[in-house]
């Protein structure tokens, strides 16, 4: 029995030593989190106040950001209110965290945004900033409002002989590669009884000859495509090309574009939301979109 409670009082000394998750040091959960993506840092921030302290590192922080993020915070939140603005950017925790939203800037014609996981930048395009055959005319051209934009709405093209929709970018990418992408809809978007459904009415002349799209960039760079637009009643992806970035701190032009002009037959029928830029790697995330 002496050796029994010997044997106790030792266990119970030894479990006084046990450290708990309260004592690791906050340096080593810090440099885990250097490891780990954003969304599981956020998680484990509620553990206690140590991990809590090294979620908010701006070490941590900013080793999740992009190269380029300093070019984004004068280029993306330059539309800001000064006073949100200085507050956005005195912790580099949220700097990423306003650069995850949706982020409009150039008039709110374009749309950055990082991805949460990986921390890499995608960028949207809208058709106001692109430069399009008869856009101001009614006759050619209506916008429609739309919950499916990333804009809030949306060019659909009522009927042209000639189709020339070119726009550009000049943009400070972090290295890597990229993809261009059109998001198209043959047939007008419309709503019946709260489900989504297509006028096809007005769609024609895409099937005659294919529409070709080009892409570009100030580096020499360069990508031609074609298609016949064949698929009525859903938004679609078409990918333009790729272009890669080897330079840090370097602004690239990036130009695309979208033609049918063969005028021995009219087309029409047609919506163009926007132009995605995204690292080559997200490309699969966009094909169709229903």
């Amino acid at each position: 029995m002496g050796a029994a409670s010997s044997s106790l009082a030792g266990s119970e000394a030894y479990a006084g030593k046990l450290c708990g998750l309260e004592d690791v040091p906050e340096n080593c959960i810090t440099a885990m989190f250097m490891c780990m993506e954003p969304p599981e840092i956020c998680i484990l921030a509620r553990v206690n106040k140590s991990f809590h302290r090294a979620s908010r590192s701006d070490t941590v922080w900013e080793h999740k950001l992009p190269l380029n993020y300093k070019f984004l915070v004068r280029r993306i939140l330059e539309d800001q209110q000064v006073g949100e603005k200085d507050k956005v950017i005195s912790r580099t925790k949220e700097i990423y965290a306003r650069l995850c939203r949706p982020n409009f800037f150039d008039a709110g014609t374009k749309e950055a945004w990082l991805d949460k996981r990986s921390g890499k930048v995608c960028l949207a395009i809208s058709p106001k900033a692109m430069k399009i055959t008869g856009f101001d005319d009614r006759r050619y051209w209506e916008r429609i409002s739309s919950d499916e934009s990333r804009f809030g709405s949306i060019a659909y093209l009522r009927q042209v002989w000639w189709l020339e929709a070119v726009g550009n970018i000049r943009f400070e990418f972090a290295p890597g590669k990229y993809s261009v992408l059109f998001k198209i809809h043959l047939g007008k978007p419309l709503r019946k009884c709260g489900r989504k459904t297509s006028n096809l009415d007005q769609v024609h002349g895409w099937d005659i000859k294919p529409v070709r799209f080009q892409l570009s960039t100030s580096d020499g760079q360069g990508a031609m495509s074609e298609r016949h637009l064949d698929e009525p009643g859903r938004w679609f992806y078409h990918h333009v090309g790729d272009f890669v970035v080897e330079n840090q701190n370097s602004p690239v032009w990036v130009k695309f574009s979208m033609l049918q002009i063969d005028c021995t037959h009219t087309k029409g029928g047609l919506c163009l939301d926007c132009v995605i830029i995204c690292p080559f790697e997200f490309r699969g995330k966009y094909t169709y979109f229903d």
